[in-house]
């Protein structure tokens, strides 16, 4: 039967940079993963060039970029491995990469540099790999933890769980990391789809399934006046409902029931710019209104009241005033997502409480939780990877400290 210090389950992001980093730092390690290829969601992800990080990630203050029940936990592990390591590791490699928005950084050429990066540091680090290779049970004795796997059972002192969570089911996402949580009596913040489109009913869509395929800039908005969460970013429209990174950023906040809010068109005044029009053009304010938004958004939009569908200057101050406030104020309800299919990650996940944001080891000794199966969820624009390398880090650097060297903290 063969041993090793660390048993990594998950060949994706986390998992890899664990594995390189532990093995690196002089553990013996093995990466385990049910899946003939690593990493596939960095291989999809920023259009098959990997975000693979964002520069304008606050470490000081992680609760402005990442949800959860406690966004706070990933406060320390953020703070020690930096967007600026990871950028400094990608440099080393000579991987050309560009700013593209805000803070969003990617690849020049393709994701498969970075995956190839990483199990170059893999292989720096000596660790074996067994691909595709599935486990069947893990159990825990006096010697430390035994798996079951494909290739017969192997023991690991300490065992990292890094499968990801339950997005794009293409990948390989199962929910084997709860279930191994769970079997250890560890909480579970209930998962969900996140980053993902929201959609709404049929026939109550209908009128703006007409708008498939427009995108727009818009401010969009969740929540009350005691907490409110917004964002600038573009809207996309489809046949279901809306998406576009507007969308998918505040769908982590969004629940069932849930009111959004959009502004249309966040840059304008549009009580005013419609109030000019009334008094200079004879033009009908459907034409009007197309030099201020996209031509097909007002003329979806004029068609919901007979007062919108006539010449500016006729139109009364009310019915103007009633069109700039839903167009800047408009209120929609969804009535679900496009699941796990399209979500780019599962909010939820391993509770925080049960896991040391030091180490991510948890509450029971020598099993470890990192990456996307932890409750901590980072923004769209390269948060959630960073969350992936920074969790790595302290975890390897807290093996490390716990296999190499007993008795002293991981730095």
């Amino acid at each position: 039967m063969q041993s090793f210090d660390v048993a990594v389950i998950g060949a994706g992001a986390a998992g890899l940079f664990c594995a390189g980093v532990a093995g690196q730092l002089g553990l013996k390690v093995l990466l385990i993963d049910h899946s003939a290829k690593v990493a596939e969601k960095i291989r999809i992800s920023g259009g098959g060039r990997a975000n693979f990080t964002n520069r304008d990630l606050d470490s000081l203050a992680p609760h402005k970029h990442f949800l959860g029940d406690n966004p706070h936990f990933c406060r320390s592990a953020l703070t020690r491995y930096t967007p600026h390591d990871f950028i400094a590791l990608v440099q080393r490699h000579n991987i050309p990469f560009h700013e593209k928005h805000k803070g969003q950084l990617f690849g020049d050429r393709s994701a498969e540099d970075f995956i190839a990066m990483l199990l170059r540091e893999c292989d720096a680090g000596h660790v074996t790999r067994w691909q595709p290779c599935a486990i069947q049970a893990i159990r825990h004795g006096a010697d430390g933890y035994a798996l079951d796997t494909d290739r017969g059972t192997v023991l690991g002192q300490s065992v990292v769980v890094a499968c990801g969570g339950l997005s794009i089911p293409k990948t390989g996402a199962t929910d084997f990391g709860y279930r191994i949580a769970r079997q250890f009596g560890l909480p579970v913040v209930a998962p969900r789809p996140a980053l993902v489109p929201l959609t709404f009913d049929g026939q109550e869509w209908a009128p703006y399934a007409q708008l498939s395929g427009l995108a727009l800039p818009v401010c969009i908005e969740i929540g009350n006046n005691k907490s409110r969460t917004a964002f600038m970013e573009d809207l996309l429209f489809t046949h279901r409902g809306l998406s576009g990174p507007a969308v998918l950023q505040i769908s982590s906040y969004w629940r069932s029931g849930a009111t959004i809010r959009l502004n249309l068109a966040p840059e304008l005044d549009l009580p005013a710019a419609l109030a000019h029009a009334k008094a200079t053009s004879r033009k009908l304010l459907v034409n009007e209104l197309s030099a201020l938004v996209p031509s097909r958004l007002a003329g979806a939009w004029v068609q919901q009241d007979g007062n919108w569908q006539r010449p500016v200057n006729e139109a009364s101050d009310k019915a103007l005033a009633a069109l700039a406030d839903k167009l800047s104020r408009w209120d929609v309800v969804p009535t679900g997502t496009e699941g796990y299919k399209k979500a780019e990650v599962t909010a939820g996940g391993v509770d925080t409480r049960a896991l040391s944001s030091q180490t991510m080891e948890s509450r029971q000794a020598g099993l470890y939780f990192i990456g996307e199966v932890v409750d901590v969820t980072g923004w769209l624009g390269g948060y959630n990877f960073q969350w992936a390398w920074a969790s790595a880090y302290a975890c390897a650097k807290g093996l490390a400290a716990s296999l190499l060297n007993p008795g002293a903290k991981a730095l």
